[in-house]
């Protein structure tokens, strides 16, 4: 398969420019031409100042502190400290608490180990994942069924720590 040259792909730098300088051009030339040389300045700032925003804003994309884009988000939540677990620990093992608190919060560490060590996803992929888990833990953490329970055990959730650090 040969090589081709990616830099007149639509969307690239060098296919907007070739679009976009000729239509500033016209677009002074039309001006110069209804408004006289006031008109003509105007456009030329307005033109300017465009291309120099989008310039800034071209040459910040690729910087991850660029100001303009969200931050690319590889999970759903912001990660928990070690003061934030204490409480997802305590709440979890509250009456109706483990659904709400501490479940989501194992799934999204196992779906990350999974995916880490193992390449398998615990959403699109539960058979995998299931058998990797073990049985007795899955409908733990299993993301398409509801838990077992409101409350979590406290050999249930030594075991789930455990399984997962042996993953």
């Amino acid at each position: 398969m040969p090589d081709r040259d990616t830099t007149d792909d639509v969307g690239s730098v060098r296919h907007s420019l070739t679009l976009l300088l000729p239509v500033a051009a016209g677009s002074e030339l039309v001006l110069g031409l209804v408004g006289g040389l006031p008109a003509l300045g105007l456009g030329s700032a307005v033109l300017g100042a465009v291309a120099l925003l989008t310039g800034r804003y071209v040459i910040g994309a690729a910087s991850e502190d660029s100001g303009y884009r969200r931050d690319a988000r590889l999970m759903t939540t912001r990660v928990p400290g070690i003061g934030d677990w204490y409480w997802i620990l305590r709440g979890g093992s509250d009456p109706d608490g483990y659904p709400s608190s501490l479940r989501p919060q194992l799934q999204r560490l196992y779906a990350a180990r999974l995916s880490e060590r193992h390449g398998v996803s615990l959403h699109t992929e539960p058979v995998k994942a299931a058998a990797l888990v073990g049985a007795d833990l899955w409908p733990w953490i299993d993301p398409a069924q509801p838990p077992p329970s409101t409350t979590l055990p406290p050999d249930r959730l030594g075991a789930l720590i455990d399984r997962l650090d042996a993953l």
